[in-house]
């Protein structure tokens, strides 16, 4: 599993599922991507990780950083 520095995912790119806002990308063979939100993402990410060439998850973007 990848997780960039810069996060590579947009507001336009929106989960295959339901459409939300996608915070995981999986490159599968043949320059195939599937895009998930992060409910549908934890779903799928033990699947995902078995077959994809490539997982970036972006999640992390979803925790505002503690203040202190």
């Amino acid at each position: 599993m990848t997780t960039a520095l810069a996060p590579t995912l947009s507001v336009a790119d929106r989960c295959d599922r339901c459409g939300a806002q996608a915070f995981i990308r999986a490159r599968l063979a043949g320059d195939t991507e599937l895009l998930f939100c992060a409910h549908h993402g934890r779903e799928h990410l033990p699947k995902l990780q078995a077959v994809a060439e490539e997982v970036i998850d972006e999640t992390d973007r979803l925790v505002e950083p503690k203040e202190g």
